[in-house]
């Protein structure tokens, strides 16, 4: 009798394969740090060989890629958006609840518990840079768009660790007074004058 517990059932297609490789990947970074984790691993929670998940990923940094960047494929603001209606937009983007913001979540704290290692931080960087920072700053357009946006986007990680890492109560209250401060501070953040 075997003591290992039985592989769970092998996915069928390769797009499931690779779906069930992409959750597994992210449940073991949502736990363990960069270092930590290995493709073996992976491949073992999946129940398929570990040149399978080269195969599709061609590493455990472009696995992590694919990890961080997540499933987002809509735009970041609604292209119709008026420019004075951002902040208002962040802050009940925020605030709201559902699978993108648990995903997103999820995404910051991958990130967080990886921060150390140099690979990971470099993967981190690149993705943030080009599927987040760059798109928002086209989005947002203006004087200094870049600045702008990373500024917004410390304003909202920053937040996000406050509410789900550290737990502070007033933050992790869904309230008016926390949705008008944050507008706020996302209307200063994205002002296209210095204040």
């Amino acid at each position: 009798m075997s003591s290992q517990p039985p592989h769970p059932p092998r996915p069928k297609s390769a797009e499931a394969t690779k779906q069930a490789i992409l959750a597994a990947a992210r449940k073991r970074f949502l736990e363990e740090s960069y270092e930590s984790v290995g493709l073996r691993d992976i491949s073992r929670d999946v129940g398929v060989d570990v040149a399978l998940v080269s195969r599709y990923f061609g590493s455990k940094e472009g696995l992590f890629r694919d990890v961080v960047r997540g499933t987002r494929k809509k735009d970041i603001l609604p292209p119709d958006l008026p420019a004075e209606e951002i902040a208002g937009y962040l802050a009940k983007l925020f605030l709201a609840e559902g699978d993108d913001a648990n995903e997103n979540v999820e995404r910051l704290l991958i990130i967080l518990r990886s921060a150390s290692s140099p690979a990971a931080s470099q993967v981190v960087s690149e993705a943030l840079r080009n599927d987040v920072l760059i798109p928002f700053a086209q989005s947002i357009g203006g004087k200094s768009p870049e600045v702008r946006a990373s500024t917004s986007m410390a304003v909202w990680m920053g937040m996000t660790i406050m509410r789900t890492v550290m737990a502070v109560k007033p933050v992790c209250e869904r309230s008016p007074e926390i949705e008008a401060r944050l507008r706020a501070l996302f209307e200063t953040a994205l002002s296209e004058t210095n204040r």
